[in-house]
């Protein structure tokens, strides 16, 4: 086996099974038809976005905090509230749908963890555009967010770079779930979509050029700093054994950073 081909077949078991889909897609149903039914005229809109309609959602079996991210636009014909209130209104629902044992809030969202997935619930409303709950190291209640240009993006970057995109950020999700979530998964997608990758063809020359341009703050964790650094050494020393024609040696250096799965 070579580099490449390592890192393209782990791509591809990186992918939700056929039965991994079909249960969030039953959940999902249930989701909404429960949505519907607990607050009628309360809610104007209810979607499904984030890394799962982007084909970037990596199986439970490779982050065990995969989630689904569920938008619940509420009504606010009578005012709008402040976001705990919706918030508020979300854990509401879930214990009278759920069992209080899979609810959690984690701000701003309401977590419910269900057997096979979890859901993130993120409340919003429409002024112009979606607002969401700001992070608690936010000044401002509300921040505004496009939850549909994300996913054109990655479409588009990934047919401009020969289908290239998405592995590569489904692998680099995967070396950030076995180091502990060090980076939010959507910053390190915001990442690839951002980057150049001249002269790259396959999915190593990808994967090789996302550890050399990734570089750390000032401000990041030394804790941090130290993982990526020594992903990047592993991943210059793959490359050098390749060039001096030395495959397996490649090979073992690239599994220390994205091991069989």
């Amino acid at each position: 086996m070579t580099v490449n081909s390592h890192l393209v077949n782990l791509a591809s078991s990186l992918v939700l099974s056929d039965t991994e889909k079909l249960n969030i897609a039953i959940s999902i149903n249930t989701l909404s038809s429960r949505l519907d039914s607990y607050f009628g005229r309360g809610i104007n809109d209810k979607f499904q976005f984030g890394s799962s309609c982007r084909g970037t959602i990596l199986p439970r079996k490779a982050d065990a905090k995969s989630d689904i991210d569920y938008m619940v636009v509420f009504d606010t014909s009578e005012g709008q509230k402040k976001p705990q209130t919706y918030l508020d209104r979300l854990r509401r629902f879930a214990e009278n749908k759920y069992t209080r044992s899979e609810i959690s809030q984690s701000n701003p969202t309401i977590v419910l963890s269900l057997n096979h997935i979890r859901f993130e619930l993120v409340p919003a409303v429409y002024s112009y555009d979606y607002l969401i709950p700001s992070p608690k190291s936010s000044w401002e209640e509300w921040m505004s967010t496009d939850p549909l240009s994300a996913n054109q993006q990655i479409s588009d970057k990934n047919i401009a770079e020969n289908s290239k995109i998405k592995p590569l950020v489904r692998l680099i999700k995967y070396w950030n779930s076995i180091q502990g979530h060090p980076f939010a998964s959507y910053d390190l997608e915001k990442h690839i979509v951002n980057s150049n990758y001249f002269f790259c063809r396959s999915l190593k020359d990808y994967f090789y050029c996302f550890w050399e341009d990734i570089n750390c703050t000032y401000g990041t964790p030394q804790y941090i700093k130290d993982k990526v650094q020594r992903a990047k050494t592993y991943a210059a020393k793959a490359k050098q054994y390749e060039a001096d024609d030395m495959p397996i040696s490649a090979e073992s250096e690239i599994k220390k950073i994205v091991p069989i799965l």
